[in-house]
């Protein structure tokens, strides 16, 4: 195992994508009025197309792309509107953009549109089928920050069914997991409380690439500190976002351009060390196949000094609508219930994000009738478990193809 190289792991090799397919780009305007883009390749004679988006990553050269198209299903890969920028994601924002591609592949005729979400991809369309499925009345109206969102004003086209591959809890739950309670001062990176640090010898840490072993005790004072500094992160962006109303309050009186700007000046949280779940490193807590590590490499006690993570910058809008699980919409177990089309449940053994009990929790939430549990060798990101091995990409993919043509 190399566990010397930061970010070693990640990320896997790509099939070539299959010939004779015809690949066109599309531009949608979302219920908003905010643009939103697609790419389409469709293999000759597919009828049935399978969507993949992110909220915050571009998919378009997903791996499990050429395996869909080699199957002979269309493929429709989107962005967001802040794609590879949480800096004011907004998941609210993002299933209407959601909502613009599915409304475009109806257009082109399509006979089955078929939902593919991957990690946080699964989320985001579970939050979009909760919404879809109700009465445009009952929608969402605004941000969990107080914007407004079209969601009732929106046509929001149900999928024909939905695959969830290796689906985290969402971006707020699994960043409760894994933000590092140890951190001192929000304005210092290197700040530790050394009774807190998970990468402490006192604590019970031990060296990679060697296990640790944390006691119960350690685990408990850890996970109330970690909800109580997402608690006081939300108190700062509740404050700022109290001071911007004021202002703006303030200028509709006065016609005052200072006070304009103060509404209107962007202030930005900095959330350091956020690569801190003590199950990367203790492989006893909820045990699956996965290797010692996290999603962003094999030595989470270097990468969570690094600049990759989750949230490292977000407005107060953002941190509201997507980092916070007290606040955030897009949570997979919340949103489930409402998911009643068919769906089938993809677990990858080695996951280091979604871990048995998830899979567990989100099997007896999902609303559908329609469900089909089951599980393939591979890491989070699709990676093989051993050198040598099929990758969890390339069985996920025989796993989804077998799905679909029963499904036909």
């Amino acid at each position: 195992m190399t566990v010397s190289r930061l970010g070693a792991g990640r990320y896997t090799e790509l099939l070539d994508e299959p010939e004779n397919v015809e690949t066109t780009v599309h531009r949608m305007s979302t219920s908003d009025g905010a643009t939103a883009s697609g790419v389409l390749r469709v293999p000759a004679g597919a009828r049935t197309v399978v969507t993949l988006m992110h909220p915050r990553q571009d998919v378009t050269h997903h791996a499990s792309v050429p395996y869909l198209l080699r199957d002979g299903y269309a493929v429709w890969t989107q962005g967001s509107r802040s794609p590879n920028n949480d800096l004011n994601l907004l998941h609210e924002q993002a299933i209407v953009d959601f909502a613009a591609g599915h409304v475009r592949l109806r257009e082109l005729g399509f006979e089955r549109v078929v939902c593919l979400g991957h990690s946080g991809g699964a989320t985001l369309a579970a939050f979009y089928c909760q919404q879809a499925g109700l009465p445009a009345g009952e929608r969402l109206t605004a941000t969990p920050s107080g914007r407004p969102v079209p969601l009732g004003e929106t046509e929001m086209p149900l999928p024909d069914g939905c695959v969830f591959m290796a689906p985290h809890p969402g971006q707020g739950a699994l960043l409760l997991r894994v933000i590092d309670p140890s951190v001192a001062d929000e304005s210092d990176p290197l700040s530790v409380d050394p009774s807190l640090d998970p990468f402490a010898a006192a604590n019970g840490f031990v060296a990679a690439p060697e296990p640790t072993t944390y006691d119960a005790g350690f685990m408990a004072a850890y996970r109330e500190a970690q909800a109580a500094r997402v608690a006081r992160i939300d108190a700062r962006a509740q404050e700022w976002l109290a001071e911007s109303r004021a202002a703006n309050r303030a200028f509709k009186v006065s016609g005052d351009a200072a006070e304009r700007r103060r509404a209107i000046a962007p202030r930005v949280l900095t959330t350091y060390r956020t690569d801190a779940d003590l199950r990367n490193v203790d492989l006893s807590l909820d045990p699956n196949e996965r290797p010692y590590g996290s999603l962003f490499g094999r030595r989470p006690d270097l990468t969570n000094y690094g600049l990759v993570g989750f949230g490292r910058l977000a407005t107060a809008e953002a941190w509201l609508s997507t980092w916070s699980a007290n606040t955030t919409n897009a949570d997979f177990l919340r949103c489930a219930p409402g998911v009643t089309v068919p769906s089938l449940l993809l677990e990858l053994t080695g996951d280091q994000a979604s871990y048995p009990a998830d899979i567990a929790r989100f099997r007896e939430a999902l609303g559908t009738d329609d469900l089909t549990v089951a599980s393939v060798p591979g890491t989070h990101f699709g990676g093989p478990l051993t050198k040598g091995a099929p990758t969890g990409t390339e069985l996920a993919a025989r796993v989804i193809a077998d799905w679909l043509t029963h499904q036909a």
